[in-house]
Parts: C-alpha cells; sequence; structure tokens
C-alpha cells in the first residue's frame, strides 16, 4: 500500500474541540455569541441566485470594502479560505526541510500544524505571564529561522502586545525572515495606534485577520491579509483559485461595510466578557486581562482544572481544554450569550466552594 512521505506519516492531526453532542451548551469554539449583519444576511440570500456560477477568483468586492474600511491598498489583499487556508500556503511557500517556524508556547497551534505539512521544525518560545516576550523571540532566532509567528491578541491566552513592540520585534528581525501577525481577535482590541499594517509595505511583513470572530461569520471560512506583492505572488501559486464561494464572499463584504453591527458586538462581548472575568477573579482565580472573545481560566493545577471541567459539563456547559497549548491547568471560555455566562460562573463558584 502507497505510504504517506515521511514528515506527514508522523504528524497528529490537527485537533478540533469535541463539543460534546446537542445538549450542551459549547462555549469551546470562539464564535461569535451574535448574529451577523442583517445586511450581511441578506447579501447572502442574494447572492444564492448566482449559485450556477464560479465565485469570483479574485475576491473584487470584498478586497474594495475591505480596503476601504481599513484604509489599504485593495491590491496588496488575499482573502482565504479562513486564516487557516493563508496560514498553510504562507508557511509552505516559505519553508521547507530544514527550516524553522519561530512561534510562542501558547500560540495559534495550526501554525505549528503548518510547519510540519511544510517539513519544517516549529520553534515553541515560553511565553511569561502568558504574554508574548519579543526579547525571548529575538533570542531564539537562529540562523535556520524564515518565519516568525505571532498571534496578537493571543489565543488562548487574550492576552496582548502593543503595537510598538510588535515594529521593535521586526526592527530586529533580520530583513530574511518574514514576520506574520495573526490578528484574528484585532477588532476587539482598537485602541492601539501602532498599526502594523504600516510595517508590511517594507516586503518583509503580513498580517492576518479574519471574519469568523467579531463579524459572526465562522462558518463561511472567510479569512484576509495584507501581504508584500513578492510574497503575495508566491502563495497564489498555492491557493485554491476558487476559494471562498460567491455567498461567503458577498456576506462578508456587506458584513465589513457595517462597521457599526460589529462595533456593536464588540461592546457586548466585552461587556460579558468582563463581567464574567470579574466574578471569576473575585472567587479567587486568576483569570488574565483578555483582549479577545474568550477568557483564559487558570486553575491551581492539572487536576483542578480536569475536575472543573468535569463539573461544568455535568451543568451542560462544554469549555475548551488547554492541554494541548501546554496550559493544562486551563479552561478556555468563549465569551456566549449571557445566560450561558452567568450559568459557567456560578457552577465554577459552587466548584470553589467545594460543593459541587
Amino acid at each position: 500500500m502507497i505510504q504517506a512521505v515521511d514528515h506527514v506519516r508522523t504528524m497528529a492531526p490537527y485537533a478540533l474541540a469535541n463539543l460534546g453532542g446537542a445538549t450542551v451548551t459549547s462555549l469551546a469554539q470562539n464564535e461569535s455569541a451574535f448574529a451577523p449583519s442583517p445586511t450581511a444576511l441578506a447579501a447572502g440570500e442574494a447572492a444564492l441566485r448566482d449559485a450556477p456560477l464560479y465565485p469570483d477568483p479574485d475576491w473584487g468586492d470584498l478586497c474594495a470594502a475591505i480596503a476601504e474600511a481599513h484604509e489599504l491598498p485593495a491590491g496588496d489583499i488575499l482573502c482565504g479560505a479562513g486564516s487557516m487556508e493563508l496560514i498553510g500556503c504562507l508557511i509552505r511557500a516559505f519553508t521547507a526541510q530544514g527550516d524553522e517556524v519561530l512561534g510562542t508556547a501558547h500560540g495559534y497551534l495550526f501554525a505549528r500544524t503548518a510547519a510540519q505539512q511544510a517539513g519544517a521544525c516549529f520553534v515553541s518560545v515560553p511565553e511569561p505571564d502568558y504574554t508574548v516576550s519579543v526579547r525571548l523571540l529575538l533570542e531564539a532566532v537562529t540562523t535556520a529561522t524564515k518565519i516568525v509567528f505571532v498571534c496578537n491578541p493571543g489565543n488562548p491566552t487574550g492576552t496582548r502586545l502593543p503595537g510598538a513592540e510588535l515594529i521593535r520585534l521586526r526592527k530586529n528581525l533580520r530583513s530574511d525572515i518574514l514576520l506574520v501577525v495573526d490578528q484574528a481577535y484585532a477588532e476587539f482590541d482598537p485602541q492601539d495606534p501602532a498599526s502594523v499594517f504600516d510595517l508590511v509595505g517594507n516586503g518583509d511583513t503580513a498580517v492576518l485577520r479574519t471574519f469568523s470572530k467579531a463579524y459572526g461569520l465562522a462558518g463561511c471560512r472567510v479569512g484576509w491579509g495584507l501581504f508584500p506583492p513578492g510574497v503575495a505572488l508566491e502563495m497564489r501559486k498555492l491557493m485554491n483559485p476558487n476559494n471562498i464561494s460567491g455567498v461567503a464572499q458577498a456576506m462578508a463584504a456587506a458584513a465589513v461595510r457595517d462597521q457599526a453591527h460589529m462595533l456593536d458586538v464588540v461592546a457586548h462581548t466585552a461587556a460579558l466578557r468582563e463581567r464574567a472575568a470579574g466574578r471569576l477573579r473575585a472567587i479567587g482565580l486568576d483569570v488574565p486581562q483578555s483582549h479577545t472573545n474568550f477568557i483564559l481560566i487558570p486553575f491551581e493545577n492539572d487536576a483542578t482544572a480536569a475536575q472543573a471541567d468535569q463539573a461544568l459539563r455535568s451543568a451542560g456547559l462544554l469549555l475548551r481544554g488547554m492541554a494541548g497549548y501546554g496550559l493544562p491547568q486551563c479552561l478556555r471560555a468563549t465569551v456566549g450569550r449571557a445566560d450561558a455566562m452567568e450559568r459557567m460562573c456560578d457552577v465554577l463558584e459552587r466548584f470553589m466552594e467545594g460543593v459541587v
């Protein structure tokens, strides 16, 4: 029987959340608690009439909408079937056997998977206090380093680096190292005046975004990024030319044009997040400040986290265990509807009191 190539055969499958069945309320996937923009839903319905046609392979209207919203050059934007497609194509295009992708200990796991798909080595750098360290990243760079991958704000930590720190990181990297900044949660942390997009013009930085979080379009699978032209040219060779359906493109374009709806979702999400985080801190759980649509919940040790997880599951609530991210003592809770967040806090309050 035919065998896969060595570096694929030795890989583990990418681990998805165990959603626990229809009777469980999932707070495990970092999905939006709120519906997409009504204009996005209407645009998707209208686009169904064009179902017999292939979608626009250059995402023209979607790129125009993104460019207008963020004041970016539309020609430097690529759109993918979620940011996962862009991450995968980026790493496969610029790394191979013997190369290193430098990431962080608790960063987005798919970057490691994409490096393995390319036969490259993923090097993990510690995150003191659940936060990316520019100093440690720079100290870990070797002659084999081709890509530095940073998730900011971080997943699953929720913490962030100021844009000025990312700019400092870029200035201290070799020019032949590509810095990739995954900003999947940037809409939840909009106040930073230091734009990482400005680094892309130097030809050595790529910035990724998604419609899965603040825009509530996880099911549509639409990601995008700003790339130097030379980087985008090589990535296009690896991308499916009809990667995003016409319905998904129409919905994403309408969603990004409805910034008021997105900002309202972000505000409501932040209010629910801060209320839950405050309740959990009050019962002795050292929840780090989050700049995303989820919170990281550290427990005393691995066993306590597992017991808390079981108590939550018994109450019909599913959180995400973080052992795969090197944080077995933690659970991650996506911000859900108010009633689900209150139930989660109630269960954990009883658990910490020894009642559950």
